[in-house]
């Protein structure tokens, strides 16, 4: 384990992917099998833009090719494995599950070097699909006027209360750069407040419209149950006009991010490396069998409980959410997280 640090901070100058690189996407998977199919398509549409690119795919779960296999598919054959989650918000899956099955790779594969890239994160370019997703939904109604249109930002919904914050800080980036005077977040799962309490709170401020927007990376059930529940909204609340935007996924900002992110990695820019790689915390967990795998029967061990002075949380997310919510389970939009 001693050898993570180190390891992942040998990005020398390497500018070019080379013939021994291999690009390793991680998707969360989806029970929606259309949520996977579409991350496939994904990756078909990057390969496309980089032809000098070995491209590979695995998922969290809900898929064949898991994250053991898929890492140690892109192991083989390659010099150095860049490993980039396609996942919007960073939770136990991007903070501790992932690279777990990155230090096991690096003990199975000691002549691979892994590099760990950031999660797509909250910032200027998913802003800037927020808005394009707000104008959109704001040209489908009979009255445009964003004073009396609320926006509801709507996310997977995290126990890792730096992914929850991530979705608030692209909420008030929102609110900042628009002239809607109601922009609120709300979260399918896990944590509060779910989406039928903010479209009340926003009808009593007397919104006669409300535009949701899904925070979410391509399709899946979560997705699919979303459009079930504003068809609800729109016949409890009749007095009030709803229009949505559409899941992330295949947007030119996408592809951006995760070309720098692989460029990042070959250039050795030090915010490249996911915090996580190589964090004395997680390597802590680790060796004191506290680390967060999942299981298929629900069952997930205890979280460290330690308290520590670190920049980032490893809070984790409960794959089946039992104590939260009890409507099936899917991280697509997280994030995909």
């Amino acid at each position: 384990m001693n050898d993570i640090v180190p390891i992942a901070l040998q990005t020398a100058a390497h500018t070019h992917a080379t013939l021994t690189d291999t690009v390793l996407i991680i998707g969360h998977g989806s029970r929606e099998r259309s949520g996977n199919d579409e991350i496939e398509l994904f990756a078909a549409q990057w390969r496309a833009k980089h032809p000098e690119w070995r491209i590979e795919v695995c998922f969290i779960e809900f898929a064949e090719v898991m994250l053991e296999a898929g890492l140690r598919r892109a192991a083989q054959g390659s010099r150095r494995v860049l490993v980039l989650p396609l996942i919007l918000n960073a939770a136990g899956h991007a903070k501790m599950e992932i690279p777990e099955h990155i230090a096991e790779a690096r003990a199975e594969n000691p002549g691979v070097q892994f590099l760990y890239a950031p999660h797509l994160g909250a910032g200027e370019p998913i802003l800037k699909i927020l808005r394009r997703q707000l104008r959109s939904a704001m040209n489908t109604l009979d009255m445009p006027d964003p004073t009396g249109t609320g926006v509801i930002v709507l996310g997977r919904g995290s126990s890792d209360r730096g992914a929850n914050g991530e979705l608030a800080k692209m909420a008030r980036w929102l609110l900042e750069e628009t002239d809607h005077e109601l922009v609120d977040l709300a979260f399918t799962g896990i944590t509060w407040p779910r989406l039928e309490k903010v479209v009340q709170r926003q009808a009593l401020l007397g919104m006669r419209q409300i535009v949701v927007l899904p925070y979410y990376l391509f399709t899946g059930t979560l997705v699919q149950r979303i459009g079930r529940q504003i068809e609800h909204l729109r016949l409890q609340y009749p007095q009030v006009r709803f229009a949505s935007g559409h899941y992330f996924g295949f947007e030119p900002e996408i592809f951006g991010l995760m070309d720098q992110r692989v460029h990042d990695l070959l250039d050795g820019t030090p915010e490249a490396l996911m915090p996580c790689d190589g964090c004395k915390f997680r390597l802590f967990a680790e060796e004191h069998g506290q680390g967060h795998h999942h299981h298929d029967d629900g069952h997930v061990p205890a979280a460290h409980d330690h308290d520590h002075a670190h920049p980032h949380d490893h809070g984790h997310e409960h794959p089946h959410e039992h104590a939260h919510d009890h409507a099936s389970h899917d991280h697509a939009g997280h994030s995909h997280a």
